[in-house]
């Protein structure tokens, strides 16, 4: 027995002699001559992952490695692991590059190369390269020319596995060129029959039909699928065999005739015939069928002469039967696994017996090859598979890999900043796991892919980890319908990508300015605000609580809500009514930012001092925090969603019952919905965390009101039903809304079952004599119903005004925190709190802790410099008693004024709302009827119209829609009716609404809501559907941000804001015990070929870039447009490809899923069909046009 050479002195033979020959005997006694020529340099005829895996195998041979890489490689990774890079192909189209024999065979020969491998793909199965190679007196690693011709012939090598006693499946006799043979065959044979490439494997051009009316077109695709990847058409057909496993033998001969196998892989966790997941050996495989199968995988091997690596393929049926499908003459891409169980490293072996050694020699006799273990090896690509796995092409902005104990990786540009082209496979990495079991090696194999971090482009790694739990799977219960028959491995746990949407945020910020408008120049405070410690009770007493699991002693004490969780509203209502102090209701959480900073705070910072408010302010009656303004505002402006910021707030304020407003019928939105949708709200909104419901109706129109405190009442929250108070009851000359006017309604609404009344002042109108008799009337005609008054302290006189309500009866009054009062917001809470102390209604609040709690507010405004209303308004103004005004609207008017050019005309825009007011029929100003009111003054100071002349030319203007609307009685009918002839005049013919308005509205449709938006939109929630209930487009494109930039309410205010300084080191805290470091780097100067600006951070210490198309440079250029995903009518391109053929022109009439477009990319063919039924509007792209993902193809209108 020849006992093999060590390497290394081999490696001194090699570079030695040139040529040597060596005698060996073989195991059957007789001998042979064999030569043996030590190659020097191999130049790898591919690219890629298998380029490396090569390059590896030579440098541990120390062999010199050559690489060849096209002209759009010239970046990849594979030219620079070899020790040799050359250019192949220049000006041809990426894969031509690699099938260009002449030029690949002029590389070898100017360079010196022994050798060449063909890697597997491309060229690998082209027995005239192979032939090519060796007429240019260079050796082919791989069988001998006749042997790949034979095997690569589907036909051939049916007959050689005839010849060899080897079962096969029925077929056509030889290649099928045209649609008319594969058509005539399955007539004669039945179906289901499969197509496969005659001259190529790997899935390419591979097609099951079922139907006899698809076979055409299904071989029209299959056979362009494997021109395009072999350069050959012809297909191959057979029957098709159902349910069956897919196992493979791999082989290794010599020149000497010696055969071996090294067991077999289980191939059949396949999707559209192209393998995803490998393992070796085939679990639950029976011994004896295994080794029927390996013998005839080496009989046919021997009965062709073959030499080398390759592997013989089978589907075995149920019942034990397996049938021979082809012969893959080349080093197959899961060849890693057969490694891995067998410690045989199959490209040296290549490498060795093209030398000219034999198996003996290489110590592989089949004795002693055994398998040990089980590996498995997962193909991750970059696809989508949540969209029918899509390929998916960008930059790789973050690659992390999974590593440890028992894993393998095989890449190739697996790097952050690599590029992953439409020209290629879209094989990213191998993952090989190798353990002692298979249930073992998938924990390995599952934890590696958990580790990965790849982000930039979309992989299949979340398919891969579904597979690999499952139970089938983890038990070798396996065949080709795997994937087929277990829909639930195509529902994922979406991929949160937060760090990198944000780095992508900050970049749009740096380089094209703030993502929310800001209503002036001033800039966010540098500050950052102190957040005033919260007090943990530490006494034996509360320890020993927390020991009995009781309370924690990081819980705050209990309030009030504390009594409507356990007993209910009506309880709250008599505790309330009960208690002989003064209550109030802090309104800084929304009215107050409503107020003075345009609505525009934050999560961020609500929920930085929520824990300080729930120690220090439990007894308030309640925090008003959520609800009106601030639901759309925190959707449109803020891109956060309202429902998180509600259910964040509750776990940080379990104690203190929140507040919230809604506006009767209409919701938290300007305009009548069906009654359902305010049903439902009011239903999530409980779930959510609400406890009291403020419902108003800003007309006073009790259809409405009534409507809304049904539906709180239902949901289960306490009822606050408010009536909206205007005009001055201290002035007998004001009789439209007299105090009898607010005693009826009072009636009516304890009437209807509210269990607190309010009145709410909302534009501070409410004089301290007013509030005195007010207060007094309703308090004598209901004695045991809490009263809560709400006012804006525009005036100045918030606070007298208070006083003077409480000491006439009200139970609660509002206030804001000291820096966030005066104004247009609430009165001053310490002012309220001092004035009561020592008195019977003393409000048992300390004022220090009121001082700590304003000193955070004080910092954190400066924060929304932008937005500040000081801006404009330097103080209290008492004109707000003849413009009336609402306090939530005056500085929001006053930006729209600045937004419309009217910034020097507001004292105008001031007196033309009084005026305004007035046309509309002196009406209860309060969303939406003031912004009907505001809208109307605008349009007359922008058009320079006085009352007189807006009446006189009502027929002929243009007014604006919330004014139409409001007339047609969109939002409910005014005390008194509408104005005429106004109301006329405008409407002329156009409808009108009798009645409350959503009693005309058909009941919305949740499922169907939510369905479309499942259509575009991931992972949509019950809350994202009401959301988009009543906000339909505001929702959409919120939705559209987040998937884009993620949580952007983690970053810090003058962050979201404006941006970092480049330089800036800062923290973003994504979750609990998640917190990223972040630094602003730098911005590039220069801009890519395509618009794009490269931002640079460091983040967590590593360096992360991000590329931002730069909006207003990109105009310079031509960039084709991109479809909006928002807008059906725009066809995108659902995938990077090539334009093949165009079905359609501009004017047809296309239907709901009729074939628009065939687009080409990684080999791969896409029919992109109509999403709906329309006409061809806009065609914006030819044939051979290249296009990115989501590059506009056509509108269809």
């Amino acid at each position: 027995m020849f006992i093999p050479v060590a390497q290394s002195a081999f490696k001194t033979l090699r570079h030695a002699q040139p040529r040597v020959r060596l005698y060996f005997i073989n195991k059957n006694g007789y001998s042979s001559q064999v030569e043996y020529k030590p190659i020097r340099s191999v130049l790898v005829a591919n690219r890629g992952e298998i380029a490396i895996r090569v390059f590896r195998a030579c440098t541990e041979l120390g062999i010199k490695s050559v690489a060849v890489y096209s002209e759009q490689d010239k970046m990849h990774m594979h030219r620079q692991k070899a020790d040799e890079s050359y250019m192949v192909g220049k000006g041809l189209p990426p894969v031509e590059a690699y099938l260009n024999i002449p030029e690949i065979i002029r590389v070898c020969k100017e360079n010196d190369v022994d050798a060449v491998h063909p890697g597997y793909g491309f060229l690998s199965e082209r027995s005239d390269f192979a032939q090519a190679v060796i007429d240019a007196g260079l050796r082919f690693i791989g069988p001998s020319p006749k042997v790949v011709q034979n095997m690569g012939d589907k036909v051939a090598a049916r007959v050689a596995a005839i010849e060899a006693g080897v079962p096969i499946v029925p077929g056509t006799d030889g290649p099928v060129t045209t649609k008319e043979e594969a058509l005539d065959f399955c007539k004669k044979h039945g179906l289901p029959v499969i197509f496969k490439a005659a001259y190529g494997g790997g899935g390419r051009g591979m097609r099951v039909v079922r139907k006899m009316e698809e076979v055409e077109e299904s071989f029209q695709r299959a056979s362009s699928e494997a021109k395009a990847a072999f350069g050959n058409g012809a297909m191959f057909i057979e029957k098709f065999i159902e349910r069956p496993r897919h196992i493979e033998v791999q082989l290794l001969g010599d020149k000497a005739g010696n055969v071996v196998h090294l067991y077999e892989r289980d191939c059949s966790v396949q999707r559209r015939h192209q393998k995803v997941v490998e393992i070796a050996p085939a679990p639950r495989l029976p011994t004896e069928i295994r080794d029927k199968m390996t013998e005839a995988a080496v009989r046919l091997a021997r009965h062709v002469g073959y030499e080398n690596a390759g592997t013989v393929e089978f589907l075995a049926d149920e019942s034990g039967n397996f049938y021979f499908i082809e012969v893959n003459a080349r080093l197959q891409v899961e060849h890693t696994v057969t490694e891995e169980i067998t410690g045989i490293d199959l490209v040296q072996s290549q490498i060795r017996i093209a030398e000219g050694m034999t198996l003996p020699e290489l110590g592989y006799t089949q004795d002693k090859i055994q398998p040990r273990g089980y590996a498995i090896q997962c193909r991750v690509t970059t696809e989508d598979p949540a969209n029918d796995f899509q390929p998916n092409t960008g930059r790789l902005e973050v690659f992390r890999s999974g590593e440890g104990m028992g894993i393998r990786l095989d890449s190739a540009s697996a790097y952050a900043g690599a590029i992953i082209s439409p020209y290629y496979d879209s094989l990213l990495v191998k993952v090989i796991s190798h353990a002692s079991d298979l249930q073992s090696s998938a924990s390995k194999m599952n934890r590696a892919l958990r580790e990965f971090r790849i982000r930039g482009v979309k992989t299949n790694i979340p398919f891969l980890l579904n597979v690999l739990e499952n139970q089938k799977f983890l038990h070798g219960v396996l065949d080709t319908y795997f994937i087929d028959e277990h829909p639930q491995l195509f529902k994922f746990r979406p991929t949160q990508n937060r760090a990198q949407k944000l780095l992508n945020y900050l970049g749009e910020v740096l380089v094209n300015g703030p993502q929310t408008p800001l209503a002036t120049g001033l800039k966010p405070a540098e500050v950052n605000p102190h957040v005033p410690t919260v007090p943990l009770d530490l006494s034996p007493e509360a320890l020993e609580r927390e020991e009995r699991g009781e309370a924690k002693v990081t819980e705050p004490p209990q309030g009030l809500r504390d009594i409507i969780v356990r007993q209910g509203p009506e309880a709250f209502a008599k505790e309330v009514r009960g208690r002989k102090n003064l209550m109030l209701m802090d309104t800084t959480f929304r009215d107050a930012h409503q107020s003075l900073l345009a609505t525009r705070v934050r999560s961020h910072d609500l929920l930085k001092i929520s824990p300080y408010v729930a120690h220090k302010f439990n007894n308030l009656y309640s925090l008003e925090n959520w609800g009106g303004a601030t639901f759309d505002v925190a959707l449109r402006f803020l891109h956060e969603c309202p429902w998180e910021r509600l259910e964040e707030m509750r776990k940080r304020i379990p104690n203190i019952p929140f507040q919230m407003l809604l506006r009767g019928a209409n919701a938290v939105g300007y305009t009548s919905y069906p009654d359902n949708v305010v049903y439902k709200f009011c239903e999530l909104a409980v779930q959510t965390g609400m406890d009291i419901f403020r419902v108003f109706d800003s007309l006073n129109y009790l259809p409405n009101l009534i409507l809304g405190m049904e539906a709180a009442g239902k949901a289960g929250g306490v009822v606050e039903a408010a009536i909206s108070y205007t005009g001055d009851v201290s002035d007998p000359k004001r009789t439209k809304y007299d105090l009898k006017y607010y005693t009826n309604l009072a009636d009516e609404l304890v009437k209807a079952g509210t269990h607190v009344l309010c009145i709410k002042d909302m534009a501070g109108l409410l004089k301290p004599e007013a509030a005195r008799l007010l207060i007094t009337a309703i308090r004598d005609k209901h004695p045991d119903v809490p009263i809560h008054i709400h006012t804006h302290d525009t005036s100045g006189a918030g606070v007298a005004s208070m006083l003077a309500c409480a000491q006439a009866g009200a139970d609660v009054v509002d206030v804001a925190v000291d820096s966030m009062s005066g104004m247009t917001s609430q009165p001053s809470m310490g002012a309220v709190v001092a004035s009561l102390q020592g008195t019977p209604l003393d409000t048992n609040l300390d004022l220090r802790d009121v001082s700590e709690y304003s000193a955070f507010w004080e910092q954190t405004r400066t924060l929304y410099a932008p937005f500040e209303c000081t801006t404009t308004m330097r103080s209290g103004n008492a004109d707000v008693y003849l413009n009336e005004i609402p306090g939530g609207q005056y500085t929001n008017l006053q930006f729209q004024a600045f937004s419309l050019g009217l910034g020097d005309f507001f004292e105008d825009v001031k007196k033309a709302y009084r005026e305004a007011n007035l046309l509309l029929g002196d009406i209860i100003k309060v969303t939406p009827s003031s912004k009907v009111v505001g809208d109307l003054a605008q349009f007359m100071v922008q058009n320079n119209l006085t009352a007189d002349q807006v009446l006189e030319k009502a027929e002929e203007l243009s007014f604006p829609k919330s004014v139409v609307e409001y007339l047609q009685g969109s939002i409910g009918i005014p005390h008194g009716g509408f104005p005429e002839p106004l109301r006329s005049r405008v409407l002329k013919d156009m409808p009108r609404i009798e009645g409350r308005p959503g009693e005309e509205l058909e009941p919305l449709d949740f499922s169907k809501l939510k369905e479309d938006l499942k259509e575009s939109h991931a992972n949509i929630s019950d809350r994202d559907v009401m959301s988009a209930a009543l906000y339909p487009q505001v929702t959409n494109d919120y939705l559209h941000f987040r998937e884009k930039f993620g949580p952007v309410d983690k970053l810090d205010t003058r962050i979201f804001l404006t941006g970092p300084k480049v330089g800036e080191e800062f923290e973003v805290s994504l979750e609990k015990g998640k917190t990223l470091s972040l630094k602003a780097m730098a911005m590039a100067a220069d801009l890519k070929p395509n618009g794009d600006r490269e931002v640079f951070f460091e983040m967590n210490g590593q360096l992360r870039t991000v590329h931002i198309l730069d909006k207003e440079a990109v105009k310079e250029i031509h960039v084709h447009p991109k479809a909006n995903k928002s807008v059906k009518s725009e066809v995108g391109a659902p995938m990077p490809g090539t334009v093949i053929d165009i079905r359609v022109d501009v004017g047809d009439k296309v239907e709901k899923g009729q074939p628009l477009v065939v687009l080409s990319a990684m080999k791969m063919e896409m029919v992109v069909q109509a999403p709906q039924a329309g006409v061809v509007k806009k065609l914006e792209i030819s044939n051979g046009m290249k296009l990115e993902g989501d590059d506009l193809i056509m509108i269809i209108e």
